[in-house]
């Protein structure tokens, strides 16, 4: 299918990064393991888990529009199916988020762990939708769906490694 193959660098791009990203995010919260404090678990489960499920759908995404698919019916059934899973995914990052002691949330991350993601799976919901009627359209939604994942994801690890390395020592120092 044309339109696919004209995506197939853009796609190799994100699931390459989503990949190596998922990686680093492992070995970073290997380190930060030893330093952990009775709320960390909450707190990961919070902020840390969905760090690792954006990037995977990224890659998953990635992986499963690059397949060599003679339509457009069962990848866009699929990946309408990832965007009702991670809105669902989403709100229960929210609950978690509000049920956890360990930190209390700023606006910045009410914006990157509830807002966009929800944003960006209502989007892969829409562009599934639209993908019949106008594929093209569609795949810009489904294009720009996984990159503000992706991004969100390259956010929200830089900032919970910011938060461990300056605000937990700096805690850890005055205790």
């Amino acid at each position: 299918m044309q339109e696919l193959s004209e995506w197939d660098s853009f796609y190799v791009i994100v699931s390459s990064a989503a990949g190596a990203l998922i990686g680093l995010q492992f070995v970073v919260m290997t380190l930060l393991a030893e330093r952990a404090s009775p709320r960390t678990g909450e707190a990961t489960a919070a902020f840390g888990t969905p760090t690792i499920v954006h990037f995977s759908f990224a890659l998953f995404l990635a992986a499963l529009l690059r397949a060599p698919w003679g339509e457009i019916a069962v990848p866009s059934v699929l990946w309408g199916l990832m965007g009702l899973g991670g809105v669902v995914y989403s709100i229960l990052t929210v609950r978690r988020m509000h049920g956890q002691a360990a930190y209390e949330p700023e606006l910045e991350d009410w914006l990157f762990h509830a807002v966009l993601p929800i944003g960006s799976y209502v989007a892969l919901v829409v562009s599934a939708l639209a993908a019949q009627g106008h594929l093209h359209r569609a795949l810009f939604g489904a294009g720009g769906a996984i990159l503000v994942l992706l991004f969100i994801g390259i956010h929200n690890a830089w900032d919970s490694v910011v938060y461990h390395v300056v605000v937990m020592r700096a805690q850890n120092g005055k205790e």
